[in-house]
């Protein structure tokens, strides 16, 4: 697979089909053995005894075999920055803020207005490294990366320090809920280190201090942003490349658009994306408001390759395209691309934790409308939450770690976020009682949030959080969680889980089933390699009648599964 040089980008070459075939070529055969489902109950399929307990996993067999279309398994080997690969760009320093922007690395003064200078001269330059060695350093605002291709470089976690300071209410405004009640939704958005397009955050800001409470996604404040470039005039299925369009003039290779499929007066479109099982069709949809709210479905997407009508794009389809739902490409707000923070320990100023949903704004790095960017080796210490992902594409979060005074979202994905990963991520256990009043989700994911990867993961506190909302399509893998925390998501967000949820080679510490163990909740969703656990604390009832077509596999034997970690092995099948 060819790459260019291109700044935070991946770009392919037009021989795909031939590494389609490369890869079916090579495949594992389908196990003859592996269990269809035919009641509500998922079956354990067998696996191959391999030696030594070790168990090859049927379904793993199956998705090799047909890995972009598999009912239960979602297609996730391009998660991450620039289609999954695992080098970040090491541009040239272009700027030391202590040497050249006067910032001082003792704490004694405010830094953040000599780093947001630093970071805007040099992304006004054309992008680079902005440095910060060894130190700590006082931040009384936000650290903005609004620019393409600008990193911001501590010296490593352990050596570069950003102490802030002032809350995200002190500094904005108070932040109230596009859907009612006395929230705050800084218990869910923003950072004191934002990635965000600098037009989107200056309206998005602006819209906060109005009281003008905006959607935050790709389309803007009111998501109306955007214009058609081309409607897709064939149907197309799910998983694959290329799709046929109506005029093709407006487009090029490279570049990114949206997918943007509207539902119907019969949400066959949720239905859909929950695996058009039968329980879909009894389902109420109708008074979802905040669902509803959530499409059309916005995916944001690369072209790949434009031959005639025929329009290849940089990763399979995520779903159907089909007339009903007037499937079509189009323009969205200009991401912030190619950007990155690495090397540097984020510390709030230590205050007791708020009340649920009454979060101040002490979060630490917020990545919204950024697409191919990245986290690297950062540590966020007494946050309300951690790291943020809102409206993301594409982008990963490496080495991360939060710790602290314990947090209400240590890890959140919403808003039409598609395609991150998240590997060798931490959450400490907390260092002070709970407070009461507060709770503790753990690795989030809602708001028709697709394709997303959590791997290789410890969990000392907090759980799977599924937050309603029909995320869809999102895996777990290689996780250890110390199962405590709760789900969240009003009722009116609909159901907890869409279909392809996958948790798969996961150890449970405190044998808690909740949130982890999904055969029985889940639809069309894969249980695999998942520690004994029993039904205790929060217990949820699956949205959906009938039958789930779920599967479990290698219950009771996390160590034995195989493959051990399911996004290492898809990325091996490229």
């Amino acid at each position: 697979m060819a790459f260019t040089s291109m700044e935070g980008g991946l770009m392919e070459d037009n021989q795909r089909g031939l590494g389609r075939r490369r890869l079916l070529a090579g495949a594992v055969a389908v196990a003859a053995s592996a269990g269809a489902l035919s009641g509500r109950d998922a079956v354990a399929a067998p696996q191959g005894d391999t030696g030594a307990g070790v168990r090859q996993s049927a379904l793993w067999g199956e998705f090799s075999a047909a890995p972009y279309t598999h009912p239960q398994i979602p297609y996730v080997g391009r998660a991450g920055y620039a289609g999954g690969r695992k080098e970040f760009p090491r541009p040239p320093v272009r700027a030391d803020v202590v040497r050249d922007y006067g910032a001082r690395p003792d704490g004694s003064a405010d830094a953040a207005p000599a780093i947001n200078r630093a970071i805007e001269d040099v992304g006004r330059r054309g992008g680079g490294t902005v440095t910060l060695p060894p130190g700590t350093y006082r931040i009384d605002d936000v650290i903005r990366l609004g620019r393409d291709n600008v990193v911001l470089r501590g010296a490593g976690s352990s050596r570069t320090t950003l102490h802030a300071t002032r809350h995200l209410t002190d500094l904005i405004g108070p932040y109230g809920s596009r859907y009612g009640g006395d929230k705050s939704a800084w218990s869910w958005a923003g950072g004191l280190v934002w990635i965000c397009p600098a037009d989107r955050w200056r309206t998005l800001t602006d819209a906060i201090r109005a009281k003008a409470w905006p959607f935050e996604g790709w389309t803007g404040n009111k998501r109306d942003e955007w214009r058609p470039l081309t409607a897709i005039s064939t149907p197309a299925r799910q998983g694959e490349w290329t799709v046929t369009v109506a005029d093709p003039g407006g487009l090029r290779r490279g570049d990114r658009v949206l997918l943007r499929l509207a539902d119907d007066a019969d949400h066959t479109l949720l239905e859909h994306m929950s695996g058009d099982g039968p329980g879909t069709k009894s389902y109420t949809w109708d008074d979802k408001t905040k669902l509803t709210s959530y499409v059309p479905y916005e995916w944001p997407c690369r072209i790949t390759a434009v031959e005639g009508r025929r329009v290849t794009l940089d990763r399979p389809l995520p779903l159907d395209a089909r007339p009903e739902w007037k499937p079509q490409l189009t323009t969205l707000v200009r991401p912030v691309t190619g950007s990155g923070v690495e090397g540097v320990t984020l510390r709030m100023t230590h205050t007791p934790q708020s009340p649920h949903l009454l979060d101040k704004g002490w979060n630490g790095v917020a990545l919204q409308c950024a697409w191919d960017c990245w986290v690297d080796d950062v540590h966020a210490v007494d946050v309300d939450n951690g790291f943020l992902l809102v409206a993301a594409k594409a982008c990963t979060l490496r080495r991360t770690r939060v710790s602290g005074r314990g947090s209400h979202h240590p890890y959140c994905c919403r808003e039409g976020s598609h395609d991150n990963l998240f590997e060798d991520f931490r959450i400490d256990a907390r260092t002070v009682p709970t407070p009461a009043g507060t709770q503790l989700h753990g690795i989030n994911v809602e708001g028709l949030s697709s394709y997303n990867v959590w791997s290789r993961g410890r969990m000392e506190m907090g759980t799977f959080d599924t937050h309603r909302g029909l995320p869809f399509a999102n895996l777990r893998t290689e996780i250890s969680v110390h199962n405590d925390g709760a789900h969240g998501g009003d009722a009116s967000a609909g159901p907890l889980y869409g279909a392809r949820f996958t948790h798969w080679n996961v150890t449970v510490t405190n044998e808690r089933a909740g949130c982890v163990k999904i055969d029985e909740i889940a639809p069309y969703s894969a249980t695999v390699g998942i520690s004994t656990v029993r039904e205790f604390g929060q217990i949820d009832k699956p949205d959906f009648t009938g039958p789930l077509h779920a599967r479990i596999e290698s219950y009771g034997h996390p160590e034995a599964v195989r493959p051990r970690n399911l996004y290492e092995a898809q990325r091996a099948l490229r």
